[in-house]
């Protein structure tokens, strides 16, 4: 195809410049940095007809005798043509416009923008718009789709992207070009386009090569290459016929390709080897015009395209058969991973022309997201077999579309070695810093972590890097020239780490500020080995790590001695470290269709080192990556991922990944995004960045930090019963770290530690109000199950208020069942003793489990109620054996308060804290006063506490210390008990019930000791009483019935009587049993609580003038408060 080269001319000032044909063919246009559109009659035209549309014109399209143009004034302007008059503003950008093209009817026009976003807007309505968000900067190009169904776009970012346009969602996005941060800096301007009329392939300039793409599928198909063109190429074009593909490079070159044949037909260079910045094909086909970045104008003509089309197939049919064969399998010959004995250089037409260079570079550069399986073609047995049918075949895959004429098979096809059309591999992620923004971007942050941030500018004038603490105490802000070019940083309260990648002369590096040594010489610097580049490294508490390009883990201290080395089971994506612990996410194999397959290690450096977390796979969101990993300030790892998805781990649930939030609810747009810079515990804060259409912050000016809230992914959160299982789940999850923290031996916050109990028991009081009120009574057990058994005692009083009576009997059940479980672990467990200070309770799971509860106090405070549930007989046999070698210190003598002196107890053995005394009376401690029931009990030692129980403070009444050496005992030392509050309470009668029982069974007396001289003088309850009168008549309504079944046919009848009877009886049980004297003897002997026994108070009215005086009262009004 020999053309000929006109001379340059000037067209516009030193710049960008751009060239487009009007549809006849008639005019040139072009546009340039002095702001003006030149419109002329042909290159020798020396008085062009010019329209000024702003300071700058950027780019321009031309289409159905309308100019659009992107000016220096952020506008997309229409103008008439050839008339130049204004037609008004098609959009704005926040910034300038970069590139703007027509569809191929001209009813739309596309533009790219600086602000990183790509609009569609309608001709005829510019209110008509569509904005595609996506890119994470500014936009290159832009180029429609023949058929108006797609949009391609190439970016800074480093990637090509197609966009549905109607959906305005992307469809696939290819890793292709080098990032960068402005269109300015950027190597090539990577201007797209779509083949015309059959619309089969998009062309993209990718270096010195263009892929070509099947649309629809989006397979990577082919590669045009020249060996003579080795610049970057800026500008491709396509011949209105759809067979020719034009490029124009950086340095100068213009070539054109024959795509069927993938032969270059044409080669000229720039006169002066200035850089091609625009390129068109006159509608005829004919010629070429060009501009370059000095604005001048330039044209090849005498371009034979329509004529050639016909006999340049037919030859490449002939002499290249074998090569068309080994287009059918591979066209990705640029990424070859394997090319023994197949180099293209085999061809012997395409030899001297053009060849595809098996560059090592490109793997590094493009990522394999071609869609296809590489290289088929290297599997073939014989090169240069010969297929009549593959010819065809590999005719048709490149839509030969100028009728040219290929033999028909002579055989029918045969078929062909199976391809594979399976999931194809992910590009695998690439390592990075958590905390830090692109390496590309000459302002950048190489660290913001919650110690301070470390920023790096690398310019023309300057590459230094600039530390700044959040809080000034832990060190004053650093500069630091960076001449050894470190690209990885990390900060802690002890130092700074800096790492710097490789060079021809120079190794990997990795230098350590140690501000926080205590000697004068603060800073040393290790060379890697040769081959091996730094490629993660975190500070932790005393120590370094450093992840490696050759799968190695290297530990340091922080003085710089090296500890240990081991090797990672893949390519390391990134690390972190907090106190003790390291976290290391890597690639534990390739994933497919778009997902990462990552895995990860937990380790910790204490006393004994271990392995956490080992290799378990690290879920991340349908076809994400990973995008932050951390530590809370707390300890607990977490990560982002590129849906901005935040995951925890949940210790307490097997070492699971659990999703607390989702930073995309409450973005604006699609385009926004939050960038992570920390998270804590308690209190609950996600702290983060706001991005506006980026995915991380500029450095300047200094973003601003906001602060998200938590929210659980549960289901039907927007109903009542929703929200408080969310907050619920929430705390239990966020309170996790007490228990490792605790368990690794560091001090805990008591107070969070309590609040959080009190707060989780709250809201299962809640939710077991909420069960009852939609009578889901299965439920409210379910929900009991998880609470502490104050709480519960709670619940069954409230179940018994609700007129729920088996709901009642099923809680005292569960009571009983918690009391066995933890009398159970007491006696496989063997604890020393207690000591003398009374330990902060750790927290485990056991409060909501309903397992072991971590707090001894607790269990003292809540045995009581579980164990009035047990068997009258077994307990009062049991506890009368166990007392012929114990004392029991807690119980008072029959006129003394003083307690018992404390030395025989270690001689005589420890005594008995749950004696059950004859009138079901507990033995109470002389400092922890009887009162009406155990939520009093629980607050009357700490009268601040507005909440009593496990949720509350520990209570820390001097009574409740240790007095001996703990042997296995059955339960713990406080026996609490619930007794007649109301005397019309279920649960008043189920607790006295079996202890007068107990009284009428005890068939082994016990040796004589004051709890048991106690006994007789205690004061039976109306309802013992009543019973006792009323025995005989049951039995015979009922004979057979064992005890327990009479206790409980009589506390039926009893509550059936009205309530001035049952005051008549408990009355005459008062008068029998004892005076007012002794009543007040126990009152003052125990410690002049508000509330005596229970029996002082028969009926409802006198308990409500008796609350005023109860801390608990809160509580219970708390929980009553739904009726």
């Amino acid at each position: 195809m020999p053309c000929e080269r006109k001379p340059m001319r000037y067209g516009h000032s030193e710049g960008h410049t751009e060239v487009c044909f009007d549809e006849s063919g008639k005019f040139i246009v072009t546009c340039g940095n002095d702001g003006d559109v030149r419109i002329w009659e042909g290159l020798d035209d020396d008085d062009p007809k010019f329209i000024t549309v702003g300071e700058k014109a950027y780019s321009l399209a031309l289409k159905k005798n309308k100019l659009v143009t992107a000016s220096s004034n952020n506008t997309v302007q229409i103008h008439t043509f050839p008339d130049g008059e204004p037609d008004g503003i098609l959009t704005r950008f926040t910034t300038n416009a970069t590139h703007v093209t027509f569809n191929s009817s001209g009813s739309r026009v596309a533009a790219g923008s600086s602000d990183f976003m790509v609009k569609v807007v309608e001709v005829s309505d510019s209110s008509q718009q569509k904005t595609l968000r996506g890119h994470e900067a500014p936009v290159l190009s832009v180029s429609f789709d023949p058929k108006d169904d797609f949009l391609a776009s190439a970016s800074c970012d480093g990637s090509v992207v197609v966009w549905n346009i109607e959906e305005q969602s992307q469809l696939i996005s290819w890793p292709l070009l080098q990032k960068t941060n402005d269109v300015s800096n950027a190597k090539s301007l990577c201007r797209l386009a779509w083949q015309p009329g059959a619309a089969k392939f998009l062309a993209v300039p990718v270096e010195t090569k263009v892929h070509l793409y099947v649309r629809g599928s989006w397979d990577h198909v082919s590669s045009l290459s020249d060996d003579l063109l080795t610049q970057l190429i800026n500008v491709v074009a396509w011949s209105p016929c759809g067979q020719y593909l034009a490029v124009g490079s950086v340095g100068g070159s213009l070539t054109v390709w024959d795509v069927n044949s993938k032969l270059c037909v044409e080669r000229q260079k720039h006169e002066k080897g200035f850089t091609v910045c625009g390129l068109a094909w006159h509608p005829s086909g004919s010629q070429l015009a060009y501009t370059d970045t000095e604005g001048c104008l330039g044209l090849l003509d005498g371009l034979r395209t329509s004529t050639s089309t016909t006999t340049t197939t037919k030859q490449a049919a002939v002499k290249k058969p074998a090569r068309d064969y080994d287009d059918l399998f591979d066209d990705d010959d640029d990424d070859r991973l394997i090319d023994e004995g197949l180099s293209d250089t085999n061809s012997p037409v395409k030899k001297p022309v053009g060849r595809d260079d098996d560059d090592d570079d490109d793997d590094d550069f493009l990522m394999p997201a071609t869609g296809r399986a590489r290289n088929r073609g290297a599997i073939l047995d014989d090169e240069h077999s010969l297929d009549t049918g593959s010819l065809k075949l590999g005719r048709d895959k490149f839509g030969d579309d100028t009728g040219s004429v290929v033999v028909p098979a002579a055989a029918p096809l045969q078929p062909l070695r199976p391809v594979y059309e399976g999931p194809m591999p992910t590009p695998p992620q690439k390592a990075f810093q958590p905390g830090s923004t692109p390496a590309h971007l000459t302002h950048r942050f190489m660290m913001w972590n919650s110690v301070g941030i470390v920023r790096d500018y690398n310019d023309e004038q300057d590459n230094a890097i600039d530390v700044e603490f959040h809080d000034t105490a832990v060190h004053h802000a650093m500069h630091l020239t960076n001449s050894l070019g470190h690209t990885i940083a990390d900060l802690s309260q002890e130092a700074v780490l800096l790492a710097c990648p490789s060079t021809d002369e120079l190794a990997s590096k990795l230098q350590c500020l140690h501000f926080s040594s205590w000697d004068t010489n603060k800073e040393w610097m290790v060379d890697m080995p040769q081959g091996e580049d730094v490629r993660a490294l975190c500070l932790g508490q005393g120590w370094v790590a450093v992840a490696t390009s050759t799968l190695m883990l290297r530990l340091f201290s922080i003085g710089g001695v090296q500890r240990e080395i081991f090797s990672l089971p893949g390519n390391v994506v990134c690390m972190v470290a907090h106190g003790e612990q390291l976290l290391i996410v890597y690639h534990r194999a390739p994933g497919f269709d778009g997902e990462q397959a990552l895995g990860v290690q937990l380790l910790q450096f204490g006393q004994r080192k271990r392995q956490l977390i080992n290799g378990e796979p690290l879920p991340l969101s349908l076809k994400s990556y990973l995008s932050w990993l951390g530590f809370t300030a707390e300890g607990t790892p977490c990560y982002v991922d590129s849906d901005g998805v935040v995951r925890m781990l949940n210790r307490s649930l097997g070492n699971t990944w659990t999703p607390v939030c989702n930073t995309r609810e409450t973005c604006k747009s699609k385009s926004d995004h939050y960038w992570v810079v920390g998270i804590h515990e308690n209190p609950q804060q996600l702290r983060c960045i706001p991005c506006k259409g980026s995915r991380y912050p500029p450095t300047l000016p200094r973003p601003a930090v906001a602060i998200l809230p938590f929210k659980l992914p549960l289901c039907q959160t927007s109903t009542e019963k929703g929200q408080m299982e969310e907050q619920f789940c929430r705390s239990v999850l966020f309170h996790n770290h007490f228990s490792f923290l605790s368990s690794s031996g560091y001090e805990i916050d008591e107070d969070a530690q309590s609040h959080s109990q009190k707060e989780q028991q709250e809201l299962l009081m809640k939710m077991f109000a909420l069960s009852c009120k939609l009578e889901r009574e299965f439920r409210c057990v379910e929900l009991a199950d998880l609470m502490t058994q104050n709480v519960v005692t709670l619940a069954i009083r409230y179940a018994s208020r609700s007129r729920r009576l088996a709901l009642a009997q099923r809680l005292s059940e569960i009571a009983l069942e918690k009391a066995n479980q933890i009398q159970k672990e007491e006696e496989e467990e063997e604890e020393p003793e207690y000591s003398n200070v009374r330990q902060p309770s750790g927290y485990g799971q056991s409060e909501v489990t309903g397992g072991r509860h971590s707090s001894r106090l607790n269990q003292e405070e809540e045995q009581g109620k579980e164990l009035r549930e047990e068997d009258g007989q077994e307990m009062e046999t049991e506890e009368a054996a166990e007392t012929r070698k114990r004392v029991n210190p807690f119980a008072k003598e029959a006129v003394s308060p003083v307690m018992q002196t404390l030395t025989p107890i270690g001689k005589v053995g420890r005594a008995n804290p749950f004696k059950v005394l004859g009138s079901g009376k507990p033995s109470s401690s002389s400092g922890q006063p009887r009162v009406t029931n155990i939520l009093d009990n629980m607050t009357s030692s700490r009268k601040s506490a507005p909440l009593g129980g496990p949720a509350g403070k520990p209570n820390k009444g001097p009574v409740l210390k240790p007095l001996a050496p703990r042997p296995k005992t059955k339960t713990q030392s406080t026996l609490l008990q619930l007794t007649g509050t109301k005397a019309s309470s279920k649960k008043t009668q189920e607790n006295t019930q079996p202890a007068a029982d107990q009284q009428k069974q005890a068939e082994v007396p016990p040796p004589a000791s004051p709890a048991d001289n106690t006994e007789n003088k205690r004061p039976k309850t109306g309802f013992q009483f009543w019973m006792e009168e009323n025995r005989k008549s049951i039995t015979a309504d009922h004979p057979g019935l064992e005890e327990t079944d009479i206790i409980k046919e009589a506390m039926g009848r009893f509550r059936t009587l009205s309530a001035e009877e049952r005051l008549s009886w408990t009355e005459r049980a008062k008068g029998q049993t004892g005076d007012a004297e002794d009543l007040k003897k126990r009152k003052r002997a125990g410690g002049g609580a508000e509330n005596e026994n229970g029996q002082a108070e028969a009926d409802e009215n006198s308990a409500k003038k008796k609350k005023s005086l109860d801390p608990s009262s809160k509580l219970s009004a708390f929980a009553f408060n739904k009726n």
